[in-house]
């Protein structure tokens, strides 16, 4: 916090942030008639939405002291956002005014007793946060004199003419060295010890302990010409240090990382040995060429570790081909470079242009094992120690300009940080190279290109002339020919056949083209914000439709990575966009992409913010008629994931997580758990294409066998490993391989008179013909199998379980066109009182039509012997026993839903690495094992005895839920915006966490039957008996389960849905339906009164009625939150809230002569509470009307 103190002496404590929609009304407040006059008429929700960077000044009880808005073009009108660069360029032609180095100031306000000072911290701010920024301009009328305070900090440098108004304008401008200037940046000499000793013991005391308390001036006095030790300044005192060192092990990096795009950090050299002596086939080089840039797709041979921020790839697949200047144009000294000047180049025109051509080899191979030999000298220098003063962290790149004067030969800096260290300002400048699979290092390296230093980048639309640059930059690019055809359709003309704009953008450094974007104006927004939630970073209706563009293809050479940002920055000023989007499109299996319209690889998906998809009303279109949605909006289109930014985002800092969490098994919590860490949201839909998960997540293809807890890391089946810094999970349980008892039915045994070993393990052989179906990849591999084998056939398939699993198997067979009576289906004894299913009208409707199709259903039977006990490959019969007789059936296919449990090879690794273990893995209740480091969840686990609560497992609650928590206990390690998490009380920490969100069950069951069921976590229990309970509550049936129009609700005594169930012999919208549940009775149109009334005849017909569509709106959960909070606060002084009135109710504080019901209605209507109510129902419908069409609101009738 900074100190301000008024003239009259009083003192407040400030601190800046970026402001927040929350603050447009204290901002208003301070609007003066001076500011209007100054700044002209302002609509501050436009401004802010507009603004590339907008700061708040706070003090200490968080009330607003001052604020300003700050854009990349001028206000007033003097010129157009894309032309100003030319005006202003006539005012002082010894100052450099780039879009770069320049940002305008649209609007400044504060308190006036403090308006100085809080000028000043604002500036001094914006300066720390931008380290590009130079120059602040003002742009005012000239009659106008700036006042007391902005005064202060401007200066006016000319006056210019304006195309919109009839006057002049005077620009005045704030230098960045009144207020943070560059630091000065020398050699480091012994003296400089005392002030910098106090820096790196704030940071860490380790190297003091290790080295000695004057290490630091020890390091300082060894410099030579491999070794310099540099620190910079601010006003004689240092405040940073960096020690580097020409020597670097470069055998090792080439050992573990792929330096293959920047020619192993080496000089050229003829007998460099760059590809193995095959050739590589063209199916080969178009593997490496697929949709995502972050997704890398292994073999079961192959393995990398799951790193949640991980755009490594964007480097492998975007450098194939690249220029570089050679180091004697690029490097300047700054030994004479002063605090007070800016970087300044020398023109073009003073440059030689010398290129040198880096190697594409190692992109063009796949092969594991081959690494490139470079037998030219290093080329690269390292930072061995870093530190500075986090008041002038922001300044670190001032370093790197003097460091590479010291080695004038070397081309790169490198820098190796551990896995676990944030990224600083630093290295956020530099390349992330991708380790090899196979790295023996536990840190990260990064490098940093000396051209990277140059400022003179210029971001312009493409002309004809630029056509042979950009092919020359992108002919090694997966779609350059896409590329190519857009950018043709740009120089021909400027859209496409249909009308769509089309803008071909160009990034230029020293006359050469180093990057390419292609966008179109998005003519899909209606779409895009019905589907997803683009309003989570926009007010929709402060953009106009031409506003919103489409970002096609984004290329940018890696050592200009860092100006990525700026790219998009200048795409939107150049474009007169405020938004853009880019969309990924799922692959399919084969790796083909699944739409024409894919786009080209973007290096800049890291600098782009995941939108998250919104559920979808499933619409009755037929009943809604002219009332229902428009085509944009509820028309189909192929699944895409969908990315933005806009200009609130330009500016926004970034953290990236470089901690390797390692999540093992692809589970609904592993999913969930993924998802959430992305989008720090639960997913709803089943769509994976929509989330593409692909982008952030590296996926292995493995088996774990052992975990490494020493050494981090999970071994995997293939004898690869793969480290990690957290580990999480989440294999759940599978359907094991059935143990036969070994029973001989020649001897008529029954069920109790053998031995029965519910835990035994299955070691034999397993039969070709037998199916354990645990998740997509195994149906697939049955149903190629049946397809090939089974159909044509004339054998029989066993069935045995008792999940409903078993259903579905046996419904998908008979969909097939596989007989029923080649089917049978066999129940082993349950295990307790529960079915599958738990509904007996339900079981009898699904038992009858198993009849009707002729399968053949056997119950209580246990598996006693494959083909007689004799070889069981391939299975041919298997025999049973029962509590009376027991029976042998042949068969040419068997499927196994008997009994989940944790993985053999699972359990075994677990149990190897001392994780405590009981029958499941154990967990404390923020998913920790016995190791920190090692989390689980799902039904994997179960809870500490501790808590003496053995029936719950997180196999009773959703397992989204679960994924979902536990990503949120994860994010306050790394996402610093979150408050830390407060410890419970020590009464509540024996207490486990109860999940509310619902346990759902469907699928398609004989007859067939849509299936559904939605019900609450609960302990199981048969259904008649929590019928019979006293407080069950009240449920509705409608139609009959044999008629196929049966629909079961559940409403508890708190009048709240608890259960749904629905069996249909037609489709119905399940994702509807779900959104019941956890809704008032009285919100689902006075359900129970209708009912007794006797008007709800169907539930099916009920629910398709338009009042209903609201209710399924994914945001109709907020309107309920917004309606509670209008009870929940006082709105008027005067009167208590209606929540507070209801406690004092039920505290028995108020005489009431009539009932409480009575009163409170007849409070509410006649307060401010019911208008309120009624203001925010009619908002709500206004706003969504684009999913709710249907309902009418006044003034438009």
């Amino acid at each position: 916090m900074t100190s301000l103190t008024s003239p009259r002496g009083r003192e407040e404590f400030v601190h800046c942030r970026r402001t927040e929609s929350q603050d447009i009304y204290c901002i208003k407040t301070l609007i003066r008639k001076f500011t209007e006059n100054l700044f002209g008429r302002i609509n501050i929700i436009y401004l802010l939405e507009k603004a590339n960077l907008a700061v708040t000044l706070c003090n200490e009880r968080e009330e607003i002291m001052a604020h300003a808005t700050f854009l990349d073009y001028p206000n007033w009108g003097v010129a157009k956002q894309d032309e100003w660069v030319t005006i202003f360029s006539k005012l002082d032609s010894e100052l450099q005014y780039t879009p770069l180095n320049s940002l305008f100031m649209h609007l400044f306000v504060a308190v006036d007793e403090y308006a100085i000072g809080c000028c000043k911290e604002i500036i001094r701010t914006v300066f720390k946060a931008v380290p590009d920024l130079h120059f602040i301009f003002l742009v005012a009328p000239s009659y106008m004199s700036l006042g007391s305070t902005l005064v202060t900090v401007f200066e006016p440098v000319g006056i210019i003419p304006c195309f919109s108004y009839d006057e002049e304008f005077t620009v005045f401008v704030c230098h960045r060295h009144h207020h943070c200037p560059q630091l000065y940046i020398r050699r480091a000499r012994v003296e400089d010890h005392d002030d910098l000793m106090p820096i790196f013991m704030r940071h860490d005391t380790s190297l003091r302990e290790i080295y000695g308390e004057y290490f630091l001036a020890e390091l300082i006095e060894a410099q030579d010409e491999e070794n310099y030790c540099v620190i910079c300044e601010d006003k004689g005192t240092a405040v940073g240090f960096m020690s580097v060192c020409s020597k670097v092990n470069m055998e090792l990096l080439h050992q573990c990382f792929d330096l293959g795009p920047f020619h192993g950090l080496c000089k050229p050299h003829p007998h460099d040995i760059l590809e193995p002596e095959r050739t590589p086939s063209v199916q080969q080089v178009e593997t490496l060429e697929e949709e995502s840039l972050q997704t890398i797709q292994k073999t079961e041979e192959e393995s990398v570790e799951h790193s949640i921020h991980s755009l490594e790839e964007e480097i492998r697949e975007e450098v194939l081909f690249e220029y570089l200047p050679e180091p004697d144009s690029l490097s300047a000294s700054t030994s004479d470079h002063t605090h007070e000047s800016y970087e300044e180049e020398k023109p073009a025109s003073e440059m030689s242009y010398d290129f040198l051509k880096i190697s594409k080899v190692s992109l063009a191979i796949d092969d594991e094992d081959f690494r490139p030999v470079y037998k030219g000298a290093s080329s690269a220098f390292c930072i061995q120690l870093f530190c500075i003063d986090e008041k002038y962290e922001t300044r670190s790149l001032d370093f790197m300009q003097f460091v590479f004067s010291l080695f004038p030969r070397k081309d790169f800096c490198v820098i190796s940080v551990p896995h676990l260290t944030p990224e600083f300002i630093l290295i956020q400048n530099f390349i992330r190279i991708i380790p090899f699979n196979n790295s023996i290092l536990d840190n990260d390296l990064y490098v940093f290109h000396r051209a990277g230093l140059l400022k003179s980048i210029n971001i312009r639309l493409a002309t004809t002339n630029d056509v042979p640059s950009v092919e020359n930059l992108i002919k090694t690019l997966n779609l350059n020919e896409s590329i190519m055809e857009d950018f043709a359709k740009y120089n021909i003309a400027r859209r496409d056949p249909d009308g769509t704009m089309v803008q071909t953008f160009v990034a230029e450094v020293l006359n050469q083209i180093v990057g390419v974007s292609v966008i179109r104006t998005e003519m899909d927004i209606e779409y895009i914000r019905s589907h997803y939630n683009i309003e989570d970073f926009i007010y929709y209706n402060h953009h106009q439709r031409e506003e919103h563009g489409h970002m096609h293809h984004f290329v940018l050479n890696p050592i200009f990575q860092h100006y990525t940002k700026y790219f998009l920055k200048e795409i939107l000023r150049l474009s007169f966009k405020s938004c853009l989007y880019y969309v990924i499109y799922p692959q399919s299996r084969e790796g083909k992409f699944q739409n024409p319209y894919a786009h080209s690889l973007t290096s800049a998906l890291h600098y782009l913010v995941p939108v998250r998809p919104r559920r979808q009303i499933v619409y009755p279109l037929e009943e809604l008629g002219i009332n229902a949605p428009s085509k944009e909006v509820s028309k189909d289109q192929p699944c895409y994931a969908l990315y933005h930014t806009n200009r609130k985002l330009m500016l926004e800092p970034k953290v990236t997580i470089n901690a390797r969490i390692v999540v093992v098994g692809a589970s609904n919590v592993g999913i969930s758990f993924l998802e959430t860490l992305i989008f720090c949201h639960c997913f709803n839909d089943k769509d994976y294409a929509l989330m593409s998960l692909c982008s952030w997540v590296n996926v292995v293809v493995g088996k774990m066998i052992g975990i490494n807890r020493a050494a981090k890391h999970v071994i995997l089946s293939n004898e690869k490993i793969v480290p990690y810094d957290h580990l999480i999970l989440c294999t759940g349980q599978q359907y094991q391989v059935p143990c036969p008892t070994g029973a001989d039915i020649t001897k008529l045994l029954t069920n109790r008179e053998i031995e029965k070993d519910g835990k035994q393990r299955y070691t034999g052989k397993i039969p070709s013909n037998l199916f354990t179906l645990n998740d997509d990849e195994d149906c697939l591999r049955a149903l190629k199998w049946i397809n090939e084998n089974f159909i044509s056939s004339e054998g029989n398939v066993i069935i045995y379980g008792n999940t409903i699993d078993i259903y579905t198997t046996v419904e998908t067979l008979l969909h097939l066109g596989i007989s029923g009576n080649r089917i049978h289906m066999v129940q082993p004894p349950l295990t307790s009182n529960i079915t599958c299913i738990n509904n007996y009208e339900v079981e009898n409707a699904v038992e009858e039509a198993l009849l009707e199709a002729n399968v053949s259903f056997y119950q209580e039977a246990i598996l006693a012997q494959w083909n007689d006990g004799e070889d069981p490959d391939p299975i041919t019969c298997a025999s049973f026993t029962t509590p009376t007789k027991p029976f042998k059936i042949q068969c040419a296919a068997f499927f196994s839903f008997h009994e989940k449990d944790v993985d053999y090879e699972t359990f075994k690794a677990l149990n190897d690495s001392c994780l405590v273990y009981d029958g499941r893995l154990v967990i404390d209740t923020t998913f920790h094992t016995n190791d920190i480091t090692i989390r689980a969840a799902g039904p994997l686990t179960k809870f500490s005895n501790r808590y003496y609560a053995n029936e719950w497992t997180h196999s009773s609650f959703s397992s989204k839920e679960i994924g979902f928590q536990l990503a949120a206990t994860m994010l306050n390690l790394f996402d610093p915006t979150l408050e830390p998490v407060t410890e419970p009380p020590g009464d509540l920490d024996r207490l486990i966490p109860i999940y509310k969100g619902a346990k759902i069950k469907e699928g398609l069951l004989p007859g067939p039957y849509y299936y559904l069921h939605v019900a609450k976590p609960m302990i199981p229990t048969p259904l008649d008996v929590q019928i019979a309970q006293g407080d069950f509550g009240l449920q509705i049936i409608t139609g009959k389960a044999k008629k196929g129009n049966y629909f079961r609700i559940h409403i508890n005594k708190y009048q709240m849905v608890e259960t749904i169930t629905c069996l249909s012999s037609k489709p119905f919208p399940t994702s509807n339906y779900i959104a019941l549940f956890g809704q008032h009775e009285q919100v689902l149109n006075n359900f129970c009164s209708r009912h007794r009334e006797g008007l709800i005849t169907d539930l099916y017909s009920f629910f398709e009625e338009p009042w209903s569509m609201a209710i399924f709106h994914d945001r109709f959960i907020d309107l309920k939150k917004e309606l509670r909070q209008i009870l929940a606060s006082k709105e008027d002084e005067e009167i208590p809230s209606m929540e507070n009135l209801v406690l004092q109710i039920v505290d028995e504080e108020i005489n009431l002569c009539e009932k409480p019901k009575k009163y409170l209605q007849k409070f509410f209507q006649e307060t401010i509470y019911k208008s309120e109510v009624e203001k925010s129902i009619l908002d709500y419908l206004h706003y969504n009307n684009y999913h709710l069409p249907m309902y009418a609101w006044p003034g438009i009738i």
